[in-house]
């Protein structure tokens, strides 16, 4: 007999990130009791976000509330914006992670790195099957630009829940590290597929992305035209086949390499575990590259380090290389939102050194579904809802369009808000409720995380309105006025204007502590307090201006 409880256990799906943004990825599924986790990634901050903050993480509240009902953790490649929150997430939580063998050595040196410890980290397969929790999960393989990407189904008593991962068809001949097989998506009908969650980032390409991703047919036509000529090529270290497709392309023309950067050394290390490897005669030392005029120099990174870098080459402000106007640069990056100020920098101080630059990345598609890939999934997996996710919120509708372009019903398709739960209860919808309200962590450093959103907020206030400092010292023990009132400001008005604030705010301050002492209700920290309220109500009505006021009352001795 069918297991009543199960049939009736009831489905929840929602994103803690991802939806309407770019990056910061995290979806989870419920399924009764249990949740699993898919993905744990960052994003970077927007220019008005970036007052020091380094990156974006999500909001783990609900996870840490309900830590002992999470199943698993399950990653599906070896990128930052499905992997880089980790750490943070499991400095919180104490649950299994689910990966590829190279995506998991990525994790270990992280968590060894984070000194994080008790993480059990499983590797598996791309056609493996595996009870997590109660239930069977299916990882199938699909071509991305991180070697071993899988997808995932869950199987539950209401049908599959299928993830298709950021995938894309290419039938082009590719290592088994980077063959898709969809063979099994298609399989999942079979048992009934309840819900697909499809990657929205490509949404908005005709046709399919492959061959467009490919950049070897480009850059050979560049090595081809500046045959005597030292090659900069800048490339995300994650983008792991284009990185390959470079280097191949170089040996095919016999040009000797440089691999600058000590991220994409240990990459070609750890690519050997699947197989690839480049021979020794081909790569050089730093110290050889101002006698070999056609080297390629391949300067990798992730975010703003690589365009930084790039920067300080074409400044010569780095000391092995001396960057000349004959150099060619190559961008082989494409801009990441939140990195688009840095990028035009980077173009600008190029431009200045007289370098040319090639943007290949304006020719090239990234490796994400386009609309007929999206297609094909679908087609395959005949879901029965489906959920666009990862990206911003007019690339979920263009991936809706995509599936009303097959005869899906409105009905039949969910759009979710981040904090936004959609349940599913005997095979069907029943709600869309928006559950949770959701806060974005903001990462400064590697200290201090939780308390980044109150430094972002000092530092905006430092930015517009400046900072104004009073101090003043008074008896111990009388609590009469022996010294100032002292009032500095920094960024808040000119100077010249400065001196009818100065006494105004003075007079404030005097009358403050005088009427604190005579009322006997004076302490110190509430009257500091009570000082800057009425300091910054006096400002914001007489300048219309807020800033960061700090006020000193200094205790002194007068019997020693």
């Amino acid at each position: 007999m069918p297991n009543i409880s199960a049939l009736h256990e009831k489905i929840r799906i929602f994103s803690l990130g991802g939806l309407d943004e770019d990056g910061k990825n995290m979806y989870c599924v419920e399924v009764g009791n249990q949740i699993y986790i898919i993905e744990a990634g960052i994003k970077f901050p927007d220019e008005k976000e970036s007052l020091g903050i380094e990156y974006i993480v999500p909001d783990f509240t609900y996870l840490i509330e309900n830590k002992n009902r999470i199943a698993g953790i399950i990653i599906t490649h070896a990128h930052d914006d499905v992997m880089g929150a980790l750490p943070y997430l499991c400095k919180q939580i104490k649950a299994d992670i689910y990966s590829s063998p190279l995506t998991a050595k990525y994790i270990r040196r992280v968590m060894k790195e984070e000194n994080i410890r008790d993480i059990q980290i499983h590797e598996v397969k791309r056609h493996d099957q595996k009870r997590i929790g109660k239930h069977k999960v299916i990882f199938f393989p699909i071509t991305h630009s991180v070697p071993e990407a899988f997808g995932i189904a869950i199987s539950t008593s209401q049908g599959f829940i299928v993830y298709s991962g950021e995938f894309i068809e290419d039938y082009t001949s590719l290592s088994d590290a980077y063959r898709g097989d969809f063979t099994t998506p298609a399989q999942f009908r079979n048992e009934g597929v309840l819900v697909l969650m499809q990657d929205s980032k490509g949404a908005d390409c005709t046709g399919h992305t492959a061959p467009y991703h490919r950049i070897a047919p480009h850059f050979a036509n560049i090595l081809e035209k500046y045959e005597n000529k030292r090659i900069f090529v800048s490339v995300y270290t994650q983008s792991v086949f284009r990185i390959q497709e470079l280097i191949d392309t170089c040996i095919s023309f016999n040009r000797k390499i440089l691999l600058y950067t000590e991220e994409l050394r240990s990459l070609i290390k750890d690519l050997e575990d699947i197989g690839y490897t480049i021979p020794s005669s081909v790569l050089v030392d730093v110290n050889q590259i101002d006698h070999i005029s056609n080297v390629v120099v391949l300067i990798g990174g992730t975010g703003k380090a690589v365009t930084n870098l790039l920067s300080n080459i074409c400044n010569n402000e780095v000391d092995d290389i001396d960057f000349t106007s004959e150099d060619v640069i190559v961008l082989a990056t494409p801009v990441l939102p939140g990195v688009e100020r840095e990028f035009k920098q980077m173009e600008n101080d190029i431009y200045k050194e007289g370098g040319e630059v090639i943007q290949l990345d304006k020719v090239i598609r990234s490796v994400h579904p386009s609309q007929e890939d999206l297609k094909m999934m679908i087609f395959a997996t005949r879901p029965k809802y489906y959920i666009p996710v990862k990206g911003e919120y007019r690339k979920l509708v263009m991936n809706a369009n995509v599936a009303l372009d097959m005869d899906f019903s409105p009905s039949q398709i969910i759009i979710l808000d981040n904090g936004q739960v959609a349940t599913f209860e005997n095979k069907k919808l029943k709600s869309c409720a928006m559950e949770m309200e959701l806060h974005d962590n903001l990462i400064d450093g590697k200290e201090g995380w939780d308390m980044a959103g109150v430094v972002l907020k000092d530092r905006e206030i430092l930015s517009t309105d400046g900072v104004m400092i009073l101090a003043i010292g008074i008896d111990s023990e009388t609590k009469k006025i022996i010294n100032g009132p002292d009032v500095q400001t920094r960024g808040l008005v000119y100077l010249k204007d400065a001196d009818y604030l100065n006494t105004d705010v003075s007079k404030i301050m005097e009358q403050t502590i005088e009427e604190a002492v005579k009322n006997k209700t004076y302490n110190n920290l509430d009257t500091r307090n009570e000082i800057r309220d009425k300091v910054a109500k006096y400002l914001s009505n007489k300048i219309g201006k807020k800033p960061m006021i700090l006020s000193v009352i200094l205790e002194i001795n007068t019997q020693q």
